[in-house]
């Protein structure tokens, strides 16, 4: 079996695994019909990247944009953690903003175009922490000699080198740089991007913090960002957390004919984004790799992500979600099994009286 076939059985295996994937249960989930070594070396020999991502997903991608009015760039990341894994480039401490705090794991930036309901990984960037330096206490830290801004940077470029169709690009307060705003808009493209509440704007010429501007819920304002040579609009939009205390989302965009209540709208569609950080998670065994090494913890990643587009290529054709796609997977496992346990009972002659 070549290293392709390989592969495409592993991913079927990252889908249909309920524990972790390891290389000697699918050899004996397929009677040994793939070895132990072959896994191991389909996972160590080649450094699979975004570039081997674009070919694999550009034929579904192009299938999708041919029926599809606007498409949606969104860019956003996430954390594996890894608390029982050597600390390596890949696997270190990155500041998770959901805990707010430093945890040890590997940090994934992704870039997904989304058609409608269907959303597909173009591109993705693994934060290697490969840098050493000395902060002020004479600590050795290390750093990525990249910052997540010109990942996202590179994300956008290599998205519209590609022909790819969108129009707006979404993403979060974490990504929103004057860099990118204006790069986007040079490309004559939209942005709506997620603004830090403390972020310096000019408003009837004067300079203000944006959270010091007397913005309502839903208001939209022109106005300019320091080092954005063009104008935006900016609106907020309050909200009720879960504690019943008030938040506040502050939505920018190069959009001047948008109203707020369509920026959110529009904003919205970054959610997905989430879904697919879940369901490479929990439906495509991203956290359920014991993988030791730089090389096969990044082959591993890349596999989820062909996994991911297995689920979203089933998902076109059932209308079903990923995780009632895994959840048929498992009862139909569970009915194969008491079955299978059933036919050794009689075979042996075993009977159970239970009082």
């Amino acid at each position: 079996m070549n290293t392709k076939n390989i592969m495409d059985l592993y991913t079927d295996f990252l889908i249909c695994s309920t524990g972790l994937v390891t290389a000697t249960a699918l050899s004996s989930i397929v009677d040994k019909e793939v070895s132990h070594d072959q896994v191991t070396r389909m996972l160590s020999k080649d450094n699979y990247t975004s570039v081997d991502l674009w070919r694999e997903v550009k034929p579904l991608v192009r299938k999708l944009e041919s029926t599809s009015d606007a498409g949606f760039l969104i860019i956003d990341d996430t954390i594996e953690e890894k608390r029982y894994t050597d600390v390596n480039d890949l696997v270190n401490y990155h500041y998770s903003h959901s805990k707010h705090k430093h945890v040890k794991g590997m940090n994934i930036l992704s870039a997904l175009i989304r058609y409608g309901e269907i959303a597909l990984p173009i591109d993705y960037h693994i934060i290697k922490k490969d840098v050493e330096y000395v902060d002020k206490n004479n600590n050795i830290k290390r750093k990525s000699a990249i910052n997540k801004n010109e990942v996202a940077k590179a994300f956008i470029k290599t998205a519209i080198s590609h022909m790819v169709k969108f129009e707006y690009v979404l993403s979060d307060v974490w990504f929103s740089s004057a860099g990118n705003m204006s790069y986007v808009n040079s490309k004559n493209k939209y942005f709506i991007f997620g603004c830090k509440s403390n972020r310096l704007v000019r408003f009837n010429k004067v300079w203000h913090k944006l959270n010091e501007l007397p913005l309502t819920d839903g208001q939209v304002i022109t106005c300019y960002i320091k080092d954005v040579a063009f104008p935006v609009i900016i609106t907020k939009k309050v909200f009720i957390n879960e504690d019943l205390s008030t938040g506040e989302l502050y939505l920018i965009s190069n959009n001047l004919e948008l109203s707020g209540s369509e920026i959110y709208k529009i904003y919205q569609k970054r959610w997905i984004i989430e879904e697919f950080h879940k369901s490479i998670k929990q439906n495509a065994s991203l956290s359920k790799s014991p993988t030791k090494t730089i090389k096969t913890q990044a082959n591993h990643i890349y596999c989820t992500m062909l996994a991911f587009i297995k689920l979203e290529s089933l998902r076109l054709k059932t209308n079903m979600n990923h995780f009632a796609m895994k959840a048929k997977l498992y009862i139909n496992a569970t009915k194969a099994a008491i079955t299978e346990l059933t036919k050794l009972r009689m075979t042996q002659n075993i009977h159970f009286s239970l009082h």
